[in-house]
């Protein structure tokens, strides 16, 4: 049986579709700024002046360690995973939920926290301690916050959580990546299986014409392993880059080294290393990484990648 041969770009054809990929890019990063930002930021200011409400404009926090009683304002504050984000970040600079976790010694589950007064207690005392003086200039001076104050303090707050969570999301668009991967898959007529760890000789990999989630492929972690109906494994990774600069470390430093890694565990014969990319990448490193024996397809042009598994089931006849 003859393999058919992963596809292999020019510097044209890469050059063609780096600029496609960053064209999408900068029209995502324009909507989120004009769209998602907004939507997100009225949400989160929403949320803040709840808590300032809620909390009389913060001045409720003033807690003693050791009070064996708590506000019912602040618990339903604590108990409210909106509020409670909100409050992390009236601390200067915001305070990360392990950390909290870690500063006030308890979780932050909504039924600890209303349940343990002592929990709840070291949470508002920590963030008490940690309140922003530029934002919020009025706890420190033991007096009322004026309108102007509580509406800059409010929007500037608001603006932080706003900014965490679309970068999270930025964040999360690796996952989103994959999901639109296994739906070609499933569409090219694979079937999803449960994740598990493949060794060379492939005897615990997926049988051909199946796929599963994120799990080790010799002794590196894949984001999809898929079995091609010729037999051969096809590990992918799913990149997403905002730089060209950070291309380097997702492409060359992560998804190129391990192809070659996985190259020499399993062989050129058994594998097909291959990485589904996003984002702004050179050209140059495109070239580099697949030298490193990585098979590279687009997240706007999923069907090479189709094509590539239909071309492998019509050559075992």
């Amino acid at each position: 049986m003859s393999l058919t041969d992963p596809p292999r770009w020019t510097g044209e054809e890469f050059d063609e579709q780096r600029e496609l990929a960053r064209q999408i890019f900068r029209a995502q990063r324009l909507n989120e700024s004009q769209g998602v930002y907004s939507e997100t930021f009225d949400q989160c200011l929403e949320y803040v002046n709840e808590l300032l409400d809620k909390t009389d404009d913060l001045s409720r926090l003033r807690v003693a360690p050791g009070d064996s009683a708590i506000d019912p304002d602040l618990l339903d504050v604590l108990a409210n995973p909106e509020l409670l984000e909100a409050l992390r970040y009236v601390v200067g600079p915001p305070i990360s939920a392990d950390d909290l976790v870690e500063l006030a010694d308890t979780s932050l589950a909504a039924s600890v926290l209303r349940d343990d007064s002592d929990a709840a207690v070291g949470v508002v005392v920590t963030i008490a301690q940690g309140l922003d003086p530029k934002r919020f200039p009025w706890i420190s001076q033991g007096r009322g916050a004026d309108d102007n104050e509580r509406t800059a303090a409010a929007i500037a707050t608001a603006a932080l959580v706003a900014t965490r969570r679309v970068e999270t999301a930025r964040r999360m668009q690796s996952k989103d990546q994959e999901e639109s991967v296994k739906a070609s898959l499933r569409e090219a007529g694979m079937v999803e299986v449960e994740p598990r760890t493949v060794s060379p000789g492939l005897l615990d990999a997926p049988a051909p014409g199946e796929f599963c989630g994120e799990a080790l492929f010799g002794q590196r972690k894949a984001d999809l392993i898929v079995r091609l109906y010729d037999g051969r494994c096809m590990p992918i990774e799913c990149k997403v880059s905002n730089s060209s600069t950070n291309s380097v470390k997702r492409l060359n430093n992560d998804a190129g080294a391990k192809a070659s890694a996985w190259i020499e565990e399993f062989g050129s014969g058994a594998t097909v290393p291959s990485a589904v990319l996003s984002g702004i990448f050179k050209t140059r490193n495109l070239e580099q990484a697949q030298a490193q024996h990585l098979t590279i397809f687009w997240a706007h042009d999923l069907d090479a990648l189709a094509n590539f598994i239909h071309s492998a089931r019509e050559s075992t006849g």
